[in-house]
């Protein structure tokens, strides 16, 4: 059986080398010129390729329940896969990275794997079109190849510039539920944004949708001069792009004192007791001793108190409020082109999840993020892109 997979990332590698093993001849068929572009830049090129952590709750689709059916048949077979390609793991707080701290440690094992297998790998090759008859046609800018059963790996069009991503399955029949950038930096459209660029501080993080909250986070936020960023944020984003497309009002309250775990209440009377405690103190040198200068001084301009005022002149209540609910409103994200996935794609309902083929077109198997399904930060969309190509590449000659 020829088997040509279409994409020769994280999923079209592995499913290549799933079907080979299973009995196929298989060629890959790769746009850039060469394979794992994108895998090189995960984790900032360290590559985080799975977690420990693995909890539904971490995945993202319209149709979870199919998505469970993928996620139970391989969640326990993937880190015994890398190990068997030679990969030492190393650890960290749940992160798995290759024990060198290198993504090229993961493209490496993976291609080394395909050459030994025998799987043709053919480059600078993009496809334009797949038509099926009794056999498939797969149309490139140079050449018609031929085969019996094509896997679809060719990802999203997250952190790429070619809008046409998804016409092929969409040209094949399949459909698309609404698709936005994810895991991408928020941007928000008040003036003082450059006062705080740079700041890197500790927060917890409630998303509000329409004033209902809908997802919490805690971590690092990087605050920029377009807004918010960091894991915390990215982990927010899909969901905020989604609704600002649907023009819902996205809001993020950030607890800028996220060490404090009392009531807003408490918090008050910790603050106007360490204000009484520390007599003769200018605000801003109170401010100081728990939070960034930069954001400090945000807080206070946007309280309309001089930073020079004496700290028992100042208004608690309002300050408290300010460090405890900052509300930052969301007005866009940066995009696809700076995304690292896409929320959205073609629905898990028009697939068999037990071998990932289209009920669509027989002999047309789908993977990864092209795929309605996407992960919060810490290695869950290579996680899904590991599982379904594994399923796919496995029982490509049922």
């Amino acid at each position: 059986m020829d088997v040509i997979v279409i994409g020769g990332g994280a999923s079209g590698l592995v499913s290549a080398i799933k079907a080979q093993e299973a009995g196929a001849r298989v060629t890959i068929l790769e746009k850039n010129n060469k394979c794992g572009k994108k895998l090189l830049a995960t984790g900032n090129g360290r590559c985080n390729y799975w977690n420990e952590n693995q909890t539904i709750e971490k995945y993202h689709s319209n149709d979870l329940n199919i998505f469970k059916e993928i996620y139970e048949a391989k969640k326990n077979q993937v880190e015994d896969f890398f190990e068997n390609l030679g990969i030492v793991p190393k650890v960290i707080n749940g992160y798995y990275y290759p024990y060198t701290m290198q993504a090229s440690s993961i493209l490496n094992a993976l291609l080394v794997k395909a050459k030994n297998l025998g799987i043709n790998i053919i480059v600078n090759t993009k496809v334009l079109e797949i038509k099926k008859d009794t056999v498939f046609q797969v149309i490139t800018e140079n050449k018609v190849y031929v085969c019996d059963k094509v896997i679809l790996a060719i990802g999203s069009k997250a952190a790429v510039s070619d809008e046409d991503i998804y016409k092929i399955v969409t040209d094949l029949g399949h459909s698309l539920t609404l698709i936005t950038p994810s895991l991408v930096q928020v941007i928000g459209n008040d003036k003082y944004y450059k006062e705080w660029a740079g700041v890197r501080a500790e927060a917890k993080l409630t998303l509000l949708e329409d004033g209902v909250e809908v997802k919490k986070e805690m971590g690092e936020v990087q605050f920029t001069d377009y807004g918010i960023s960091g894991i915390c944020v990215f982990n927010l984003s899909g969901i905020i792009a989604r609704g600002l497309s649907l023009k819902k009002e996205e809001v993020v309250i950030l607890n800028l004192v996220p060490w404090f775990l009392g009531s807003k209440e408490e918090f008050e009377g910790w603050l106007d007791k360490k204000i009484k405690e520390m007599k003769g103190y200018k605000i801003k040198d109170i401010l100081e001793g728990f939070l960034n200068y930069k954001l400090g001084k945000v807080i206070l301009n946007l309280a309309k108190i001089e930073e020079d005022t004496l700290a028992n002149k100042v208004d608690i209540k309002k300050l408290a409020d300010l460090l405890g609910n900052f509300k930052f409103k969301a007005v866009d994200t940066k995009g696809f082109l700076k995304a690292q996935v896409c929320a959205g794609g073609v629905p898990l309902s028009e697939i068999n999840p037990k071998t990932m083929e289209s009920k669509i077109v027989k002999g047309l198997y789908l993977t990864g993020e092209v795929l309605d399904v996407d992960g919060d930060c810490g290695g869950y969309n290579l996680g899904f892109a590991w599982m379904s190509a594994m399923i796919a590449g496995e029982n490509i000659n049922d």
